[in-house]
């Protein structure tokens, strides 16, 4: 099984390439002031090595130059192609904190058909297969579904990428929701949400390899999502920058939607 392949092969990156530099790695800086380490590089090269022997697609990899990932989306979004985030969250995995993951989907006509997302540290894999469900270490996605009132909501929200300084500042001074989190890792984000740990969830615009994954892994949880443009999540518009509004349970997610449209 695909899948089960897949899995294998992040358990087996994870623990070759980022484990052994965890707490003990070489960083540098990228031409967009981000961090970069040593482990990001090392995982990518052994995606791109081993992936196509699961299926023989190209890789676009958060690691490369924009022109190459810009070049590679548009020879393979129909055809297929991998999407691999090396490490998400490589500033807490530098400074040592335990909140990071590895992501690898694989995306077909625009849509992610299979999705990975790793963190090693506490051996946490999620998964899903496109019309399969989601699943957390063999436990079917959502372990757990609870109806709250918007405001009593657990938030993932992700105020330094918000278009509209409108909608972050009553984000902080309205807080519709109960509690806020902002851990520095989206895919792992969209992985709370698909296990039930958040129930709402707003990001201003996530990069094509932090969603790729993990969006799947959220809407085969049952979760609903939209974005703040108002376009269909999946459509051709906005890949390399993709914004999110979602809600695992459905009338939360009503709710959750109007309030930001309401506040944009």
């Amino acid at each position: 099984m695909l899948l089960n392949q897949l899995q294998n092969l992040v358990r087996e990156v994870a623990r070759a390439e980022v484990m052994p530099r965890f707490l003990n790695v070489d960083i540098s800086e990228k031409e967009d002031g981000s961090m970069l380490s040593e482990a990001d590089l090392a995982a990518q090269a052994a995606f791109a090595h081993r992936l196509p022997a699961i299926i023989d697609s190209p890789m676009l990899g958060e690691e490369m130059t924009s022109e190459r990932q810009y070049e590679l989306w548009e020879q393979g979004e129909e055809e297929g192609l991998w999407v691999v985030d090396p490490i998400d969250g490589t500033n807490n995995f530098i400074n040592g904190i335990p909140h990071f993951a590895l992501s690898v989907a694989y995306v077909k006509h625009g849509r992610t058909q299979l999705g990975v997302v790793y963190n090693p540290v506490i051996d946490e894999c999620f998964y899903a297969e496109r019309g399969r469900g989601a699943y957390l270490n063999g436990r079917h996605l959502p372990l757990r579904k609870v109806d709250k009132r918007l405001n009593q909501a657990v938030a993932g929200v992700e105020i330094k990428y918000l278009r509209s300084g409108k909608l972050s500042s009553r984000m902080n001074t309205l807080s519709p929701f109960g509690t806020i989190r902002s851990l520095g890792s989206s895919t792992l984000d969209w992985c709370y949400l698909a296990s039930g740990r958040y129930d709402v969830y707003v990001h201003g615009g996530q990069k094509l390899w932090d969603y790729a994954a993990g969006a799947l892994i959220f809407e085969e949880a049952g979760g609903q999502l939209a974005t703040l443009e108002g376009d269909d999540f999946w459509s051709g518009e906005h890949v390399f920058k993709r914004s999110v509004i979602a809600a695992l349970h459905p009338v939360l997610f009503e709710k959750w939607l109007t309030w930001i449209r309401n506040n944009q």
